[in-house]
């Protein structure tokens, strides 16, 4: 005999984002009231909202992102500043305005706001933005700060994660996993793993974060269909969240996704994926085929590199590495979490 069926124990979340599971079961739909004005609403692999201003005949957009700086404990202020910006920057427009939230630690003290607040305004001044308001406050039960920043532009026109189009070729600035190694080289432990010169090296890819600048200037040709940051999750997430907002697949070469020699050397001392690794500063956009050296030259203008990945074709985001395939089917978790999980108090 077979005892009464029993509640299944409550699922208990792992570290990072949500599953896109959850994601389309708790939050997407769940948006309040409706309005005719909001033009982009919430939706996997879409990296804003975008809400319409003035007359339907001609009107412009207002392009808004919230992002949270949970995982870091040096240059707080600097990420902060950068990840919201580059979510509003993918739409090909340079982020004007940004508020933001500043929860601070029990033991923090008056140089910590100091520095934090100095670091958010010399970033934003680098990056034209003007800092509007938000809220600071000391609260109970932290041990490091969490900074949530929302930026703001009004543009006349943009694109989304979603606008890919079938053949388009798919390019990626920058490397792999190039947020994930600045925040594994200023770790303490992780230092001294690494050695000075790799960790230095290795540090310095916080300079690389924005993509501001590279994201407008490839927009500026006319040729870009689709953006897409590679926040939590890394290339690979960046890949299945772009497949699935355009609703197309993806034939990407594993071996053409650039790695430099820091990263891989970070990865392989803390035993990391570095096409999972957190990567703000990596841009994934979907190319008119036929116009790659254009855009290409728009980017390096602006001061970074792109590279051919792949393209647009299929129903599955696959990646091919060497002789093997991966279909990627779902956004995997970051290899940072995945690391700060395992090392528990000791980072």
């Amino acid at each position: 005999m077979h005892g009464p069926d029993l509640p299944s124990p409550p699922r208990r979340l792992s570290l990072g984002k949500l599953p896109p599971e959850l994601m389309e079961r708790y939050l997407f739909g769940m948006t309040g009231a409706r309005s005719a004005d909001v033009v982009v609403e919430p939706a996997l692999g879409l990296d804003f909202g975008v809400v319409r201003l003035g007359r339907r005949s001609s009107p412009r957009f207002l392009i808004v992102s919230s992002d949270p700086i949970t995982g870091v404990r040096e240059r707080v202020g600097w990420y902060a500043v950068n990840v919201s910006a580059n979510d509003v920057a993918t739409s090909g427009n340079s982020p004007q305005f940004i508020q933001s939230i500043i929860l601070l630690p029990e033991e923090a003290k008056e140089e910590d706001v100091r520095v934090l607040s100095s670091e958010m305004d010399e970033t934003a001044r680098a990056l034209g933005i003007s800092i509007v308001g938000g809220h600071t406050e000391v609260s109970l039960g932290m041990h490091r700060p969490i900074v949530v920043t929302t930026a703001f532009a009004l543009a006349d026109s943009y694109v989304t994660a979603a606008g890919a189009k079938k053949g388009d070729s798919l390019m990626m600035t920058k490397t792999a996993g190039v947020e994930g190694t600045a925040i594994l080289a200023a770790e303490r432990r992780m230092r001294a793993r690494l050695g000075t010169r790799l960790a230095e090296a290795a540090e310095a890819n916080f300079r690389k974060m924005s993509v501001v600048k590279e994201a407008a200037g490839a927009y500026a040709t006319g040729a870009v269909h689709a953006m897409h940051d590679c926040t939590e999750g890394g290339v690979l997430g960046a890949l299945f969240e772009m497949g699935t907002a355009s609703g197309l697949g993806l034939e990407v070469e594993g071996g053409k996704i650039p790695v430099s020699p820091e990263t891989a050397g970070v990865c392989e001392v803390a035993k990391a994926d570095p096409l999972k690794l957190i990567s703000s500063g990596t841009l994934l956009l979907a190319v008119e085929r036929g116009r790659e050296v254009e855009v290409r030259d728009a980017v390096a203008a602006a001061g970074s590199v792109a590279t051919q990945i792949g393209t647009f074709a299929g129903r599955k985001v696959v990646l091919r590495r060497g002789s093997s395939e991966e279909v990627v089917a779902t956004a995997p978790s970051d290899e940072l979490w995945r690391l700060h999980r395992e090392a528990g108090s000791r980072w």
